[in-house]
């Protein structure tokens, strides 16, 4: 992830339970708030409710990668937590993905036209 970084601290956590925006689908639950910074922060939650340590390990997984391979779409200086609802187990790659893009354009945080410019560049 080059533009963004990990959130680790349960205070960076319930700071943005707290003050953030958070909007949800089926999925997932996304928080964001504005950090102050130049870069993204990104944390991610999947709860005993989604199921074992195997099944958490591969939703967090699924989300984290999905964020990579989208990161530059996403708009700069932001705090995101990323929580995953227990209907997120066994799904997709495919249906994590769109859940995730889905989110950031109801946060207004992503931004489809970035990623456009960049197919058009690399063709």
């Amino acid at each position: 992830m080059n533009f963004s970084e990990s959130l680790k601290k349960n205070r960076d956590f319930q700071m943005n339970y707290r003050k953030g925006k958070s909007l949800a689908n089926r999925y997932l639950v996304m928080y964001v708030r504005e950090n102050g910074l130049l870069k993204n922060r990104l944390g991610i939650s999947v709860s005993k409710k989604v199921g074992n340590s195997v099944v958490r390990h591969r939703v967090t997984r699924l989300l984290r990668e999905s964020y990579r391979l989208h990161e530059e779409c996403f708009r700069c200086g932001y705090d995101i937590v990323i929580i995953a609802r227990p209907s997120a187990k066994g799904r997709s790659y495919f249906d994590m993905e769109s859940a995730l893009v889905h989110l950031g354009k109801l946060h207004h945080i992503y931004e489809k036209e970035t990623q456009q410019i960049l197919q058009n560049g690399e063709d």
